[in-house]
């Protein structure tokens, strides 16, 4: 089980023992700009669920937050869909530790409203009310940097716009800061996206698009996905999954305690199992392929709608700013680890894609790191496009497929019937919890539903 950490001899040394908070401001209704302010690097905490792990409650979460924020990590994505992830995250920021070293405001922290169950989806006033204000309890904050409409294909566009201006309504009150929505298919994405610009004249702040940009399906990137966005008038839009949900794995995808979940066909799983097999004959995983590829790529790719937000450096506890970096929009990426040697792996592939950057020998040198790191940050981004090239081309007719989402005939179990007389949301039920945060007993979970990041 999880343990709080004890400070390191070199957090006196070269960090400072309380970290400066994120410079958000708020006045008159005018706000600091989320792409100026949100880190081109969040920690995805889905995996925190039994999804991706037979028992969530098994893994050293506390230890996962914490090494995260020592390494420059300062914005944490969450969803009170994925199990036990807001509690267990929740309770890695209140450890004495992180309390007294990272305040609240010097990180940030995401989650999202909507999806109740993997057939049941909220998007009601008074249901983003209740699911908000139990973030804020599981979270032990007094506000959420952003808040998600999770899901957004599940429902119709007049229940996405009854949850946005609910959360807007929230913002106004100073629980929340920031409002988006995220989901999977791109031209259900464009479509809210403009509705909601053209019903409210205000834009969303973010879009949170999975699984369209990585190895295997690179939509985001063009007409029907960022471009459609920023027309809309979206500041951020953060890519997440780059393993398409575990898919690119030389073990395939995953099976936790809710059992073969994923909804890619077999036919593009055979297909990803040879492209593996081709990754593996020329020295390297799939795996490490896609993350550098994904997160590399789209740090440029993503600028249209990306951040200015100081990196993560990769380093224990070395501070890196957005100006050591080339000053530039960076665009944003959200991984998901559920291990210290995955953690460890993935900040030093970050830090090697940020040597690599406009400037970046200037910076590893300035650092005291290898006076070459940006060559061979370089060359390493040149390999990686080859064997990302090679794969595309195995899978063939399977390059950019998109699975459906939902499923031919899925129907909301929560959705309102329009004959029954529904209750005031003052006098709604408490909240249906998310699967019981407890551990799994038997090897079996609480709930097998639809997939999660």
């Amino acid at each position: 089980m999880a343990s709080t950490p004890t400070e390191q001899p070199s957090s006196t040394q070269t960090f400072p023992s309380r970290q400066k908070p994120i410079p958000y401001s708020e006045d008159g209704g005018k706000r600091t700009p989320l792409s100026s302010i949100l880190p081109p690097l969040i920690f995805g905490t889905a995996t925190f669920n039994t999804q991706f792990n037979d028992d969530p409650f098994a893994l050293d979460t506390v230890g996962l937050v914490t090494s995260a924020l020592t390494h420059g990590i300062r914005a944490f994505d969450t969803s009170p869909y994925y199990g036990p992830s807001e509690q267990l995250l929740g309770d890695a920021l209140a450890t004495p530790f992180v309390r007294e070293t990272f305040p609240r405001a010097s990180y940030m922290v995401l989650t999202k409203v909507g999806r109740v169950k993997g057939d049941e989806f909220d998007y009601s006033a008074g249901w983003v009310r209740q699911s908000v204000q139990r973030s804020l309890e599981r979270l032990h904050t007094e506000y959420l940097d952003m808040v998600y409409c999770h899901d957004v294909e599940f429902v119709s566009a007049p229940e996405v716009l009854e949850a946005v201006t609910a959360l807007r309504e929230l913002r106004d009150e100073g629980k929340i800061r920031y409002v988006g929505i995220c989901g999977y298919p791109l031209d259900v994405l464009g479509d809210m996206v403009e509705m909601v610009l053209r019903e409210t004249g205000e834009p969303l702040d973010a879009v949170q698009s999975y699984a369209h940009f990585n190895l295997q399906n690179q939509t985001l990137d063009g007409p029907r996905g960022i471009e459609r966005f920023r027309a809309a008038g979206v500041d951020v839009v953060t890519n997440a999954s780059c393993l398409g949900m575990g898919l690119l794995r030389r073990e395939g995808v995953p099976v936790g305690g809710m059992g073969d979940w994923h909804p890619a066909p077999r036919e593009l799983r055979l297909a990803v199992h040879e492209a593996s097999n081709f990754c593996d004959s020329h020295g390297e995983r799939i795996e490490i392929i896609a993350i550098r590829w994904a997160l590399e790529t789209w740090i440029t790719k993503g600028v249209l709608c990306g951040s200015r937000g100081d990196p993560a450096s990769g380093l224990p506890w070395k501070h890196e700013s957005n100006s050591e970096v080339g000053g530039t929009r960076l665009g944003v990426n959200v991984i998901g680890v559920s291990h210290a040697t995955e953690l460890d792996k993935t900040m030093l592939v970050w830090r090697s894609i940020l040597d690599g950057l406009e400037g970046g020998e200037q910076t590893a040198v300035q650092a005291g790191r290898w006076y070459r790191a940006w060559e061979w940050s370089r060359n390493r981004k040149k390999a990686v496009q080859i064997l990302a090239e090679g794969v595309e081309e195995i899978l063939g007719p399977w390059f950019g497929h998109s699975w459906d989402s939902p499923n031919k005939g899925f129907v909301n179990k929560r959705k309102k019937d329009p004959n029954v007389v529904h209750r005031e949301p003052s006098s709604l039920l408490t909240p249906a919890a998310s699967p019981e945060s407890k551990p799994i007993e038997g090897g079996e979970s609480v709930e097998k539903g639809i997939p999660l990041r």
